[in-house]
């Protein structure tokens, strides 16, 4: 809302900067105050036609528009050096304001015909051979830049578009993890696509371009929580399929511990201690609560499967998906973890030449893929692979209420039903447990349990209604993914993109590993 009103109280300012500044273009006063007409004006001014006022309407667009016709009516005053440009960008009400009430600021006419012809003398002293007239021409260019301000203006364009594509369009990410091994590898490099699935407009705007949410080196966060906009999503090119993969922020990443291992969700570490165990910088860090909570978009960016939409019944029985009642349709590289026995002076080179390396060992098994078990299988009988059972595990394992979902694991989970824009719930222990996070932290509800009573927001209820969609997540890895089973449903509002193709990858995540040529430009969403 805060954001809001300063934009509000900008545009006023903004109009008011016009009642001032026309008089001294010959345009009448009051048209600096009529909305469209006003801007229709300012073409008139800067030397440019009335329709490319029109151009303002067009999202994110608009911003270089904006910007372009500011520093253009900037210059239409005779301010050319790069403070005026910066004062233009930065905040053009204080500016106008200050050509409008300033009376040495005076309009000499449009600057675009005057560059444009000014540009054409020079070129056609040059092309007539005239020496002396051009260089004249030149040393008096009142448009002319020096080499430290083209420089400066480049790069600073440079880091603006690129923050503008990545912010809107199309986002670079790394495959850090093996959650998503046989489809998508650690070290693949990909590109999503913003708009997709419904292009999600900034929420947090006062940030460091280019970053995410951390700093590097300084490990410190890259942004500030406030002003903030409220969320707002413009139309999806597409739905979401069920089986196809997307990026989303990390929905419990809210409040999280950060070390130079990775990022733990407060939440995630209360309920496993053990954590703490295996990462000393951790335990450091809750000795002394320092935890960072981070807005939805700054929360840390996921890809995985959306094995199930809103409204959908999900049911994992000895590892199958099954999807209101039928079984799912499987990757095709869907890995799981085996304990293998190979017998001495096994090739090494055929299996590397199968992807099976050291890389899918952990806790003496490998990750593998049916054909990968397959292979190995046919080296001869003393080779033995078995698959590892996972023992039950319902406290590590969403909603973490083994006394109301007891002897769910990963292999068998469910079923759970994913919540859907519209749909009503009725409130009971079980329900409370599967959707409380959903009401309370995704929904911005006040949820509390009095005496076995739920109330929402103050209000006793037996009741609820979601208001918006939710999807299950998962990694094709499914022994080795930390992904829905571990933390839940994913909100609809913490979606970012759909992955689009491999640009490059590494073999292992190292360069000096080698390149994967094999899985350059390949298709990200198999």
């Amino acid at each position: 809302m805060s954001i809001l009103i300063f934009l509000v109280l900008s545009y006023i300012l903004l109009c008011v900067a016009f009642y001032f500044v026309f008089p001294k273009c010959g345009k009448p006063a009051m048209n600096g105050l009529i909305p469209v007409v006003n801007f229709m004006d300012v073409c008139d001014i800067i030397g440019k036609p009335r329709w490319h006022a029109f151009l303002l309407f067009i999202p994110i667009v608009n911003i270089f528009i904006f910007v372009g016709m500011m520093v253009d009516l900037g210059r239409s005053f005779g301010k050319l050096d790069f403070k005026h440009t910066a004062a233009a960008t930065v905040f053009a009400p204080a500016f106008l304001g200050y050509l409008g009430t300033n009376k040495e600021a005076k309009y000499i006419g449009p600057t675009v015909p005057a560059e444009k012809e000014y540009q054409q003398k020079i070129l056609e002293a040059k092309e007539a051979g005239k020496e002396r007239t051009f260089k004249k021409l030149v040393e008096a260019d009142p448009y002319k830049k020096s080499a430290i301000r083209e420089w400066f203006e480049s790069i600073f364009f440079a880091v603006f578009a690129a923050a503008f594509i990545r912010m809107f369009l199309i986002e670079a990410y790394v495959i850090p993890t093996p959650s998503m091994e046989g489809s998508l590898n650690v070290g693949d490099f990909l590109f999503v696509s913003k708009t997709s699935y419904g292009m999600r407009m900034p929420m947090t705007v006062a940030m460091l371009p280019l970053l995410h949410n951390r700093i590097p080196i300084l490990n410190r966060e890259s942004y500030l929580k406030s002003p903030s906009l409220p969320y707002t999503r413009l139309p999806a090119l597409r739905d979401i399929k069920r089986n196809s993969p997307f990026v989303f922020n990390w929905p419990v990443g809210d409040s999280v511990y950060v070390t130079s291992e990775r990022p733990y969700s407060v939440e995630q570490v209360n309920r496993n201690p053990a954590f703490a165990q295996r990462d000393p910088e951790l335990a450091q860090k809750m000795a002394k609560n320092e935890f960072i909570t981070r807005p939805i978009d700054k929360k840390d960016h996921y890809i995985k499967r959306c094995v199930a939409l809103p409204g959908d019944s999900l049911q994992i029985i000895n590892r199958q998906i099954h999807i209101n009642g039928q079984a799912s349709e499987n990757p095709e590289h869907m890995q799981f973890q085996y304990q293998v026995r190979l017998p001495s002076g096994i090739n090494q080179s055929k299996l590397e030449e199968w992807k099976i390396d050291n890389s899918d060992r952990w806790a003496q098994g490998y990750f593998l893929d049916n054909g990968q078990v397959e292979k190995l299988k046919s080296l001869g009988s003393g080779v033995s692979v078995q698959p590892i059972v996972n023992q039950a595990s319902p406290g590590r394992l969403f909603p973490h209420n083994a006394s109301l979902f007891p002897g769910w694991t990963v292999d068998n989970y469910g079923p759970i039903w994913m919540p859907k824009k519209g749909a009503t719930i009725q409130l009971n222990d079980k329900n409370s447990a599967l959707y409380r996070r959903v009401i309370d932290v995704y929904e911005n509800n006040d949820w509390e349990i009095r005496n076995g009573q739920y109330f929402i927001n103050g209000e006793q209820a037996t009741s609820y209604t979601f208001k918006q969609d939710y999807y299950w997540a998962m990694g094709d890895n499914r022994h080795n993914s930390e992904d829905s089973r571990m933390w839940g449903f994913v909100p609809h509002d913490h979606i970012v993109g759909r992955p689009l193709i491999i640009w490059f990858s590494t073999k292992g995540g190292n360069i000096r590993n080698g390149i994967n040529w094999d899985r350059i430009f390949k298709s990200a969403n198999d």
